[in-house]
């Protein structure tokens, strides 16, 4: 069970922790959404097919510059350009209706002002509406694998505890019938020099 624990740690270090750790979208400010527009050349996929791209631009009202906007952090890895990309399909006409889709509801939005993310070190012509690895995520997952963790350190323990409690008895359980062993003999010679006095004394007052 530590073991497994150990082995999750490691992976929710990798995969968690660790992207939070080094996320620096923390900086809040308020976006204008400006236009929606799906890029005429298809982007990658996968290396698997194409998929349409669908751009959102919003205005940073702190700055007055304009940015691409995407949905969390991990989608500005993925695609630097794009909001919302359809999962890889080949049927082309589907990928067109699905992203057509999000481009209206999000049309329905133009020039509404809402809160987004920024990190101008890294990203500074990208803003995001909010982190996929928030501090609360980040120790919630880090809660089960350290539960299981102290768990076995504590069966260990318990283990280590029966183990030594055992041996300590044993010993005890040595001593005891050693002195046992020792106070017969004693007893045992005690009573043989007694009776030799006893059978010795008429003589002597004799």
């Amino acid at each position: 069970m530590m073991a497994f624990s150990v082995l999750m740690l490691f992976v929710v270090g990798t995969a968690i922790v660790k992207p939070y750790v080094n996320s620096n979208w923390e900086e809040e400010t308020s976006c204008v959404l400006l236009y929606t527009v799906v890029l005429k050349e298809w982007v990658d996929c996968r290396g698997v097919s194409t998929v349409p791209c669908l751009r959102v631009t919003v205005n940073l009202t702190a700055s007055n510059q304009s940015a691409f906007l995407h949905f969390d952090e991990e989608s500005v890895l993925l695609a630097p350009e794009c909001f919302y990309i359809p999962k890889c399909r080949m049927d082309w006409t589907e990928l067109q209706d699905e992203v057509q889709k999000v481009k209206n509801t999000l049309d329905t939005y133009l020039g509404n002002t809402s809160s987004c993310l920024t990190d101008l070190t890294r990203h500074p012509r990208d803003v995001i509406l909010s982190r996929k690895y928030t501090l609360r995520k980040t120790l919630f997952a880090l809660m089960w694998p350290g539960l299981m963790l102290g768990g076995g350190a504590l069966l260990v323990g318990l283990v280590k505890l029966t183990q030594y409690l055992a041996q300590l008895s044993s010993e005890m359980c040595s001593e005891i019938a050693e002195g046992k062993r020792i106070s017969r003999y004693t007893q045992g010679n005690l009573y043989k020099l007694m009776r030799r006095s006893s059978v010795q004394s008429p003589t002597c007052n004799n």
